[in-house]
């Protein structure tokens, strides 16, 4: 064959080769007919699609699951239900169901039907607490009778929402009223939120999601709590005791949101007791605020109205007594956080739990909301008695009676926080020697610690003294003392966090 003949044999080669492709994707794109975004809503809905008004939903990124789970319920009601997807790339998570609906893309009107997206969020503290989540897609079902979308837009970091939305199509707009009040309030009853331990602080390696993080609720008895007698039983009377009573309180006119403050020294044990407080309330939702995160105060009283029975924590608020930083409005932080207490209904089981080593920073803020507090409990410096219950529980059987006695008597003035770490160095130090943890190991351990190399130490466990460094003498102008409080010092923490920060 000449090379003359083979040019022609190439030429018609890939002129049928074209052809046929044409006819593929003709026949492709004839295929797809009615396969674009508006069409499918349109035959759902029995009208325009693109015509129609659509009623959004905003909702926050911790409320995220609590929509999924609505809506699985509303669709499992409807046997033909399903969800579909949005085509189009990445423009789909830019785009709101309007635009989607207007979009051109090829011979269709309106995006076409693509994948759906999911992404696993947590719905709890442990490692299996967790659940696939559309992010990206369309509820197809019936509605008391009537065919409604509800397009899902949920969080994507990646794109800058922190937050969700569900847009809501249906012929008649009462219709998308109605079901937007039914899925709020599927949301509250199903909510994942209810019963749990919450914080709002931000911790990029946690469990959590849309800035809220699980923590794991702590397990305490009341043997665990060494406090002057009668004060633990007295305390929870108050923060947990009425809302188990709250049908009879209820009955009698009496109201049911309460407000209690614990304050002493630092490492006296007040995180100890919100611990233990948190402990018995089982099924309880709680929300923690400490530091930064006191900042969410409105936030965290949201979730406890539509979470109750509920008990909102704030640690150390003396740090925002008179701190406008913090504050949305020209007052302090600690005003809105008193206004929020008192924006609550009169019946609604919530208490608020606040802690503070500077009692006397918060005088003033709470004589200008006097009402707010029903209970402000101290929580002192141990006594001898208090200092040899503390050294027994944390001694594991280490040391014998005689040796817990004399540490307890030179330990005077020490906290909680003194009487733990003197056991743990007393078993470090033998621990280190390879020996048998013995009672010398606790005389050295308490020399050490009341040696004055480590007066920072001691200061830092909350010891206050005369060679303690920090603030000395008398308190500044403006600031009025109480017997017993101690300078400002740095509390440890004891909370299990599987999320942001902890108090």
């Amino acid at each position: 064959m000449t090379d003359e003949g083979e040019g022609d044999d190439v030429r018609a080669f890939m002129g049928s080769f074209s052809g046929l492709v044409r006819r593929m994707l003709q026949e492709l794109d004839e295929g797809r007919e009615g396969e674009g975004l508006a069409g499918v809503l349109s035959a759902h809905l029995g009208a325009a699609a693109d015509e129609l008004a659509v009623v959004t939903e905003a909702v926050p990124g911790h409320r995220v699951v609590d929509a999924d789970l609505a809506l699985a319920e509303l669709t499992a009601a409807d046997p033909a239900a399903r969800v579909i997807g949005i085509g189009g790339g990445d423009a789909r998570h830019h785009m709101t169901l309007a635009d989607l609906l207007h979009a051109g893309w090829g011979r269709h009107t309106g995006m076409p039907v693509g994948q759906v997206d999911y992404l696993r969020m947590d719905t709890g503290p442990g490692p299996a607490d967790s659940r696939d989540v559309v992010t990206s897609g369309i509820w197809l079902f019936r509605y008391a009778g009537h065919p409604v979308a509800v397009r899902v837009w949920g969080v994507n970091p990646q794109f800058g929402r922190e937050d969700a939305s569900l847009e809501i199509l249906a012929e008649d707009p009462g219709t998308s009223r109605a079901l937007v009040d039914r899925l709020g309030a599927l949301m509250d009853e199903r909510s994942i939120i209810r019963g749990q331990v919450v914080t709002f602080a931000p911790d990029p390696f946690g469990r959590g999601l849309g800035g809220m993080t699980f923590v794991a609720r702590p397990t305490l008895a009341a043997e665990d709590v060494i406090l002057p007698d009668g004060r633990l039983e007295r305390i929870e009377a108050h923060v947990l005791g009425i809302g188990r009573h709250a049908a009879a309180l209820r009955r009698g006119g009496q109201h049911l949101k309460r407000g209690v403050l614990l304050y002493g020294p630092p490492g006296t044990g007040k995180t100890h007791t919100v611990r233990y407080l948190v402990s018995r309330c089982p099924g309880t939702t709680v929300v923690l605020l400490a530091g930064g995160a006191l900042a969410h105060v409105h936030s965290a009283a949201k979730v406890a109205r539509a979470h109750q029975p509920a008990l909102v924590v704030l640690e150390d608020c003396d740090l925002v007594a008179e701190d406008r930083d913090m504050s949305m409005g020209p007052s302090p932080l600690l005003f809105e956080v008193m206004d929020a207490l008192d924006g609550l209904d009169p019946d609604a089981d919530i208490a608020f739990l606040l802690t503070t080593n500077r009692v006397e920073a918060l005088e003033g803020a709470l004589a200008q909301r006097p009402g707010r507090v029903d209970l402000a409990a101290e929580i002192p410096l141990p006594d001898g008695s208090g200092r040899l219950a503390l050294l027994r529980l944390y001694a594991g059987g280490h040391f014998s009676e005689s040796a817990l006695r004399e540490a307890a008597e030179r330990a005077e003035g020490t906290t909680a926080s003194f009487a733990k770490e003197l056991v743990r160095r007393a078993v470090l130090r033998a621990t280190l020697a390879s020996t048998p943890v013995g009672d010398e190991d606790l005389s050295a351990a308490l020399d050490e610690l009341l040696d004055d190399a480590e007066t920072m130490t001691r200061s830092l466990l909350g010891v206050v003294g005369p060679d303690a460094p920090g603030p000395a003498g008398p308190h500044p102008v403006g600031v009025r003392a109480r017997p017993g409080l101690a300078p400002r010092g740095v509390v440890g923490r004891g909370w299990t966090m599987y999320g942001p920060g902890a108090p």
